[in-house]
């Protein structure tokens, strides 16, 4: 019986089929059957699994002590809080991420922002409602834009955003990596040493962080401008919903734009016209969802060929005596199907 790979259902989304989607999986089905999968992944969906192209539902640690036949978990994406990390590493499974995403993303922080200052959805709920007033909007140039973290994807707004503010525009930014101050120089902005600082004195604040905990309360949200905004393209609970909530409805901000539906905790805001909320989409464009397949059926490839693949999260399961005995090449791959070439390898963007 040959081996099998579980797919995200992403892949079966009609918005994003594409040919280069379509070569991809052709030439992974030369190396494994293809199943798709929905749900979490239990133990009675490891049989012969040999690689799993994962969304974000959660893997539990039966599905790899069973998993006999298991390499690796390819998350499309880059969150890993779901993937059990930790039991991957404990029973030899390679975890990786596809952190293809870094440009879209910040071109949808900047697609918000200029929305923001300029007041569109406002303008829109007006204009359909019958009321076609000429409201205050604003322009970015000698603005104050707001980064609350600073690594790749907080770089990549701020190379967007430097021409916009002009040399007058103030680009402030807040994080606690050590090089925190070279870096923020690098790209003219400045870097301040207490987060409040972005919220008193900012325009519009971004937020660019990792993980679950929440850095937005109704103090900070006190703090801003009443014609500021708040734009969240990476998780929702960096905020306390129910602050900003509360926050936007006492004027003390216009806007808030998070990458998060409606639902949950962010059901508070239903209905609400300055509280904008789009569907985990601020990473995926046509464009970045053909890097995603790319990168994530380039990693299960090499894993299946005896190939340490890109972008591993739990590197100390290199050591893993199962590990060691698959990965039969020595040399790293890139871990990303060719553009123009099938599988021929591409340099990763640094």
């Amino acid at each position: 019986m040959r081996n099998k790979v579980l797919l995200a259902t992403i892949f079966q989304n009609p918005e994003f089929e594409s040919e280069p989607r379509r070569e991809a999986l052709a030439d992974l089905a030369k190396l494994a059957d293809l199943e798709y999968y929905t749900g979490d992944l239990t133990a009675e969906k490891v049989k012969g699994v040999i690689g799993v192209i994962a969304n974000s539902a959660f893997i539990h640690s039966e599905f790899y002590a069973q998993g006999k036949d298991l390499r690796i978990i390819s998350r499309w994406g880059v969150g890993y809080e779901k993937v059990n990390l930790a039991a991957a590493t404990q029973h030899g499974v390679l975890v990786t991420v596809a952190p293809e995403h870094m440009e879209t993303v910040a071109e949808y922080t900047i697609a918000q922002w200029m929305a923001t200052l300029k007041r569109v959805y406002t303008l829109n709920r007006l204009s359909h409602a019958g009321d076609f007033s000429i409201i205050r909007t604003y322009e970015a140039r000698g603005s104050a834009l707001g980064l609350y973290g600073f690594g790749r994807i907080g770089q990549a707004v701020a190379a967007r955003a430097r021409p916009l503010l002009g040399a007058e525009g103030r680009l402030l930014v807040y994080d606690i990596r050590p090089d925190i101050q070279e870096l923020a120089g690098k790209f003219g902005a400045v870097a301040v040493d207490d987060p409040m600082t972005l919220f008193r004195e900012c325009d519009t604040v971004s937020l660019h962080v990792a993980g679950d905990d929440t850095i937005v309360t109704y103090d900070r949200l006190c703090a801003m401008k009443p014609h500021a905004s708040l734009i969240n393209p990476s998780r929702g609970n960096l905020a306390d919903d129910q602050a900003v909530n509360r926050a936007i409805r006492e004027d003390r901000l216009c806007y808030y734009v998070v990458d998060d539906p409606v639902d949950g905790p962010r059901e508070v805001h239903k209905d609400h016209p300055r509280i904008i909320c789009t569907n985990h989409n601020a990473g995926i464009t046509v464009e970045s969802t053909i890097r995603l397949d790319r990168r994530t059926v380039g990693q299960v490839t090499d894993a299946i060929q005896g190939r340490e693949p890109a972008h591993i999260l739990n590197r100390d399961a290199l050591k893993h005596p199962r590990v060691k005995a698959f990965l039969t090449h020595l040399t790293q791959s890139t871990g990303q199907v060719g553009v123009d070439v099938k599988y021929r390898r591409i340099p990763e963007a640094r």
